[in-house]
Parts: structure tokens; C-alpha cells; sequence
């Protein structure tokens, strides 16, 4: 009798060829999950790829800058040609976390770069994914934000990072609550102050703020859908 081969969910991460998004894909090809490790710099994602997966077996890197209409729709069309299924998106990608400006100061311009990527980009992904994650048995949608996006707690400083994604969390909201029959769980995570280029040191392990990101890519059916959390737990809108 022949053994029914289980195939395993694919999983695409953006912005993830160093830091977060690198642990992120580490976590989620040890827990069997194809990954595809999106990376702007196409040397630079081969190169983070073969330290997590020198086979190619688990990982594979695709071209995407997610702020770059034309590179999300050529990533969109070859993994519907060439992997054929997407189960998770993790929308990592993000910059400016422009700790030196002030709201009553700051450059629109950069205000603007960010939100291209920061809630842009990811609204992008998940649009050009969304037919491909409908049909999957299990999607899962996952914003990586900051708790710099919590109104609660938001007083001044790093204006155009915190606007960026407090309104990423607000675009959660409304597509977890559009997409909830369709049975895609959409949430924002915060990672917590993590050590990273963009963190700087000092911060807590990569792979503990990697960690609540993977929590909620692989949460089960009914589980949570809509929310802000950290470490599994809701953190204050």
C-alpha cells in the first residue's frame, strides 16, 4: 500500500535575508515548512539561504522589493507558475526607524518612503498572494509591527516608523475582518525590541522575537484573527 506523501505548507517572507525575517525563515524551514525567502538583493538572499538550507531542499530565494509595484507582481506570477501554493505570508519587510525626527519636523519625503514600504509594501504582497492563499487549506497572513504603532502608547518620536505601522495595524484589522469567512488569520505581531541592524544591540535574541512571528504563522484553525500581539500575548491598539 502506498503512502500518501504529505506536502509541506509553503511559506513566503518578506525583507528576510538578514535579521528578523532571516530568523523567521530559519524557524519555519525547521518546522517543515517550504520557505521562500524574499530578499531586494538577489545575491544577498542566495547567500542567506545556503547558511539556513545549504541543500535548497526547504528554502528558496525569490527577487522582491516590496515597495517596487513591478517586482511584487513578477514574485506573485512565478510562485503561481512555479510552486503552484502559498499557505503563510509573513510581511517582515520594513524601514527608517527614524529614531532622530520629530512629528512637528519630519521630512515628509522619508514619511512617505516608509509608509511605500512598510504598509504599502505588505498591502502589495498580500493582494498579489491573496488567490493563492484562499485556496490553501490553512492561510495565515502575518504583519510584523512594533509597538511604536500603539496609539496607547504613542507620545513622539520616530514619526514616520511609528505612523507606517500603526497604520499596518489598522490594515490588519480591516482585512482580518474582510477575509475571517474565507478563513485566513490575519494578526500583527510586535517582536519586542529585538538586536538587529535596524534594533541596534542591546535588544532581546533574535530568535525570541522571531518566535511570536512564527507563533502566529502556524496557529490553528480558530485561532486568533484581528489582533496586536507579542509573545502570543495582545498588546494595547
Amino acid at each position: 500500500m502506498a503512502v500518501e506523501r504529505t506536502v509541506p505548507p509553503v511559506a513566503l517572507v518578506t525583507g528576510a535575508n538578514r535579521g528578523i525575517g532571516y530568523e523567521v525563515v530559519r524557524q519555519l524551514a525547521d518546522r517543515g515548512h517550504r520557505v521562500l525567502l524574499g530578499s531586494r538583493d538577489l545575491a544577498k538572499g542566495r547567500a542567506a539561504a545556503a547558511r539556513i538550507d545549504p541543500g535548497g531542499e526547504r528554502v528558496t530565494v525569490v527577487q522582491l522589493d516590496v515597495s517596487d509595484e513591478a517586482s511584487v507582481a513578477a514574485m506573485a506570477e512565478w510562485v503561481t507558475r512555479d510552486v503552484g501554493r502559498v499557505d503563510v505570508v509573513v510581511n517582515n519587510a520594513a524601514i527608517l526607524y527614524d529614531t532622530w525626527a520629530q512629528a512637528r519636523s519630519a521630512d515628509l519625503g522619508e514619511v512617505q518612503r516608509a509608509l511605500d514600504t512598510n504598509l504599502f509594501g505588505a498591502w502589495r504582497v498580500t493582494q498579489a498572494l491573496l488567490p493563492l492563499l484562499r485556496r490553501s487549506p490553512h492561510p495565515r497572513v502575518v504583519m510584523v509591527s512594533s509597538e511604536a504603532a500603539s496609539l496607547q502608547s504613542m507620545s513622539g518620536g520616530t514619526p514616520a516608523y511609528g505612523v507606517s505601522k500603526a497604520a499596518l495595524n489598522a490594515l490588519t484589522c480591516l482585512l482580518a475582518g474582510e477575509l475571517r469567512r474565507q478563513r485566513v488569520l490575519v494578526n500583527a505581531i510586535c517582536p519586542g525590541w529585538v538586536a538587529t541592524d535596524m534594533g541596534g544591540g542591546g535588544g532581546r535574541p533574535v530568535a525570541d522575537g522571531a518566535a511570536g512571528i512564527v507563533w502566529a504563522a502556524t496557529l490553528p484553525d480558530g485561532g486568533p484573527t484581528g489582533g496586536f500581539f507579542r509573545d502570543g500575548k495582545p498588546v494595547p491598539w
